[in-house]
């Protein structure tokens, strides 16, 4: 089978990466516009395609590094692993979502592994994919806002041989990797989720507007407060193993 058609346009690819001097823990964005058919858009905007917009980031990952890099998932996380089990290079605490008619975000909390420092373990940092919605023209074509973030990470090469190597090596691939990425979304190819636990959801844009109350994440535990409809904010359940 050949490749999907391209049915976004990507464009305005941005990179800012900024180190905190006085703890070292570096933050990354890479971020694009991305242009697309509002019916095409709607479609996409529920909880299970967030889901599997996840699942195409690590799907992503695998394709440009031959199967080297792989991502191995258990009841309470993701390892990135190098090779095999043993040579974890990322561990992450199970996902969490936020979806809501406008923003929609994954993220997913850095627990260890070979490339983080000692003293940035154990959810100090993470890893997430925020996509905002931001227009959407009379002619009917849409905008949303795609980036990719790291944010207090501690990396162990800048913290062994120096934020030198750290730049010429993990730093520049990890911008390639993101980049690519965010150029093969415009081919809106987006992975089954490894887990699905959040097939079944309610579509977070109901008929009459993104403005609307947000529809519940299934198979996730729901922590929006009592008295308000905003954004959700929840952890996805561990896969039945």
């Amino acid at each position: 089978m050949g490749r999907r058609p391209k049915v976004a346009t990507i464009s305005k690819l941005e990179d800012r990466t900024t180190e905190e001097e006085a703890s070292g823990a570096m933050r990354s964005v890479q971020a694009a516009d991305m242009r697309l058919p509002a019916d095409a858009l709607r479609e996409l905007w529920s909880p299970m395609h967030l889901e599997r917009l996840a699942r195409t980031y690590w799907r992503f990952v695998t394709r440009v590094t031959l199967g080297l890099v792989r991502v191995l998932y258990s009841e309470s996380g993701r390892s990135v692993v190098l090779l095999g089990r043993p040579v974890k290079l990322l561990t992450f605490k199970a996902p969490e979502y936020e979806l809501d008619g406008e923003r929609g975000v994954v993220r997913w909390r850095i627990e260890r592994g070979l490339l983080v420092a000692r003293h940035g373990r154990e959810g100090h940092g993470h890893l997430q994919i925020e996509v905002r919605r931001v227009a959407e023209t009379a002619t009917g074509e849409a905008r949303v806002h795609i980036e990719v973030e790291v944010a207090n990470f501690h990396p162990a090469i800048a913290h062994g041989l120096g934020r030198r190597v750290y730049n010429a090596t993990q730093a520049r691939i990890h911008v390639f990797v993101t980049n690519g990425f965010l150029r093969s979304l415009a081919r809106l190819d987006l992975a089954e989720s490894k887990v699905g636990r959040l097939a079944g959801a309610q579509d977070a844009t109901p008929p009459d507007g993104p403005e609307s109350k947000v529809g519940r994440l299934a198979g996730a535990q729901d922590t929006t407060p009592p008295d308000g409809p905003g954004p959700i904010r929840a952890r996805a359940s561990p896969p039945s193993r």
